[in-house]
């Protein structure tokens, strides 16, 4: 209970005793009301309008006690938001020792200079001056309904004046009995990621609710999360299938621990590339519908490694779908990269080349329906440049970058899966699907933003006392300045706003296993230049860099 809530409850009590009083003399009473019950009817009422509060903080909040906290650690905190959720925030901090709520700040001119929760609510362009007055040491966004720009501006404001920006995610348990307060750091996906676009029911488990579904590369980024959505969706079998041991026993753990509904769970250990095994796996489940995420996709590194780089990439995809066609497998997936298309390097032309044997294999069957999906990064998986930027800025910087105009397509995962979940439930068997990634991102202002989060400076000629150096290193063997999604222009929309479904070419299927087998047979020889010269002769767009 703060200071001005006292000072209310005490002025209430003498503007009531007041009122009282005039009362009695304007209605003449004869005996009057003595000054000894007033007297009383004040002690009461003090005692059972403060005494009550004071008692219900001692009992909800046992550990609240000014004198535990020294004044000097307690957080004064600016409120973005001024609406219920950052009402709600400010009267759930009052009850804090940790923080002190000083005012709300909102963009919106017409909650300007209004009361909420015994706050003011100021423009947002009034954060410095508040800053400055008040010695402000965080900014709280409580606002469910804020924009991606809108948090990145009030990202922006914070860098600018070194404050702290935090959200609260959720209202309902804002503060802890201690209290703490329930607010998270921001992260990248909250400013980089998009607002979601509901999925469409019809596709999103037309494959998967009550079928047996697998998952190769279940251990990596894209794999776990599609095991994660795929379980959600009530699958009879779920089978995992990964070649990393730590691997499948992480994800294997985390599906048990959200496995609600008892759906069976499979962890298999092996690789895509033995087909005699996968295709014995695939007839003993019942594997209905595969999702193909098992790939090297590092770019530096499949540069180093080509042979394994093609022999995962590109035969271990023939190989795992010759194995589906066996096991009569009616649905397969393969998930591809926006690296695949006019590729400059070894592991975009392998995807390219995963995609064109899928696309023959379609040509010379009908038992099993062929699908690729095509994206960009995403944020936070093992390859992205934002777990390696994370890492950087916690040992001190500097922050390493190829180049200072590179630009890349970014998304968060969990929409990715959803994406593809829903993409490969459209379309004829060898369609080329394409998510819409939005615009590019500026990989420089990447960096600089999360040094940001971080609560902290860029380092730059300009400001050479900033905390983190960003600097340029050059770009790397296969690395572009831009991705591409779309090999040609001939693309048409589908029935979901995200997905596009784009014509590519192919190569039939009778030629393009002749090539592969002479890609093969160059392997003797040891040599890295035959099978890349092979890889450049299959994919005619590829263009090492």
């Amino acid at each position: 209970m703060t200071d001005r809530v006292a000072l209310v409850i005490v002025g209430g009590v003498l503007v009531s005793i007041m009122t009282v009083t005039a009362c009695s003399l304007f209605l003449q009473m004869s005996s009057g009301l003595s000054r000894g019950v007033l007297t009383i009817y004040g002690v009461v009422a003090l005692v059972l309008l403060l005494g009550v509060r004071l008692a219900a903080i001692k009992t909800l909040f046992p550990r609240h006690r000014l004198g535990d906290v020294p004044r000097d650690s307690v957080v004064r905190v600016l409120i973005y938001g001024a609406g219920p959720a950052g009402s709600q925030l400010a009267l759930a901090l009052r009850n804090s020792s940790h923080y002190r709520p000083i005012a709300l700040i909102d963009d919106d001119p017409d909650k300007t200079g209004l009361m909420a929760a015994g706050l003011r609510t100021y423009p947002t362009g009034d954060v410095g001056e508040l800053v400055e007055r008040h010695n402000i040491g965080q900014i709280l966004i409580a606002k469910p309904t804020a924009s991606r720009e809108q948090i990145n501006n009030m990202v922006e404001v914070g860098s600018q004046h070194s404050i702290r920006v935090r959200i609260v995610p959720n209202l309902h348990e804002m503060v802890d009995q201690a209290g703490g307060l329930k607010a998270r750091d921001l992260q990248i996906e909250d400013l980089l990621g998009r607002d979601a676009v509901a999925p469409l029911p019809t596709l999103l488990g037309r494959y998967v609710t009550g079928h047996v579904v697998m998952v190769s590369g279940a251990g990596g980024s894209i794999g776990s999360e599609l095991c994660r959505q795929i379980l959600a969706l009530q699958p009879r079998r779920l089978v995992l299938l990964e070649i990393s041991e730590p691997a499948l026993y992480t994800i294997g753990q985390v599906l048990t621990g959200l496995n609600s509904q008892n759906v069976e769970i499979v962890l298999l250990l092996g690789s895509v590339s033995d087909q005699r095994n996968c295709a014995e796996h695939m007839r003993k489940y019942g594997v209905e519908t595969i999702y193909h995420a098992a790939a090297y996709k590092h770019v530096p590194l499949v540069e180093h490694n080509i042979r394994e780089g093609i022999c995962t990439n590109g035969f271990g995809t023939l190989s795992f779908a010759r194995a589906a066609i066996e096991a009569g497998v009616k649905d397969f997936v393969l998930i591809s990269t926006d690296k695949a298309v006019r590729p400059t390097n070894v592991m975009g032309a392998t995807k390219r080349l995963a995609e064109l044997v899928l696309q023959a294999l379609a040509d010379i069957q009908t038992g099993t329906r062929f699908s690729m999906v095509r994206f960009g990064n995403v944020l936070g998986s093992s390859g992205s440049v934002v777990p390696l930027f994370n890492r950087q800025i916690q040992n001190g910087g500097p922050v390493t970058l190829t180049h200072s105009d590179i630009t890349r397509y970014f998304m968060t995962i969990p929409e990715a899966a959803q994406l593809v979940l829903q993409a490969g439930a459209m379309g004829a068997s060898g369609s080329v699907f394409v998510l819409d990634m939005g615009e590019p991102v500026r990989i420089y202002d990447l960096a600089k933003r999360m040094i940001q989060l971080h609560g902290l400076t860029v380092r730059t000629p300009e400001f050479p006392d900033g905390d983190i150096e960003i600097r340029i290193t050059g770009l790397r063997p296969g690395e572009k300045l831009y991705e591409e999604l779309l090999i040609g222009g001939d693309v048409s929309p589908t029935q979901h706003p995200r997905i596009m479904q784009s014509k590519e070419h192919s190569i039939p299927y009778d030629e393009l296993m002749k090539e592969l087998e002479n890609m093969q047979n160059s392997f003797i020889t040891g040599d890295d230049a035959a099978p890349k010269a092979m890889l450049k002769k299959l994919v005619i767009e590829y263009t090492p860099s």
